[in-house]
């Protein structure tokens, strides 16, 4: 499965970033040893369900270690066959077909 999750405090520091938090929670994910990537908005994990969900828990703790509410947003791709290798696989795929047209 891969999931995309998104976690944001509810309180900002000082000038209003809640960047801090967020890195926080990217380093438990990152290192957590499951594939995973980071764009502007999302980090996007890839491995079992358990495993996931508990990288995802353990990241939302995290966060709530420095701020008394917590945002979660995730989104889940569940493939049954398809258990390793999609975070680059669906790319692929997607370039391949704008590729075609």
């Amino acid at each position: 499965m891969i999931v995309a999750l998104s976690i944001s405090p509810s309180a900002a520091d000082e000038t209003g970033s809640v960047s801090a938090a967020v890195a926080e929670a990217v380093r438990v994910i990152r290192e957590s040893g499951l594939p995973c990537e980071t764009n502007a908005m999302f980090t996007n994990v890839e491995g079992e369900w358990d495993e996931v969900m508990a990288v995802v828990k353990k990241a939302v703790f995290t966060v709530a270690e420095a701020s008394p509410r917590v945002g979660l947003v995730l989104k889940a791709d569940i493939r049954s066959g398809h258990d390793a290798g999609e975070l680059g696989g669906k790319v692929e795929r997607l370039e391949r077909h704008l590729e075609e047209s």
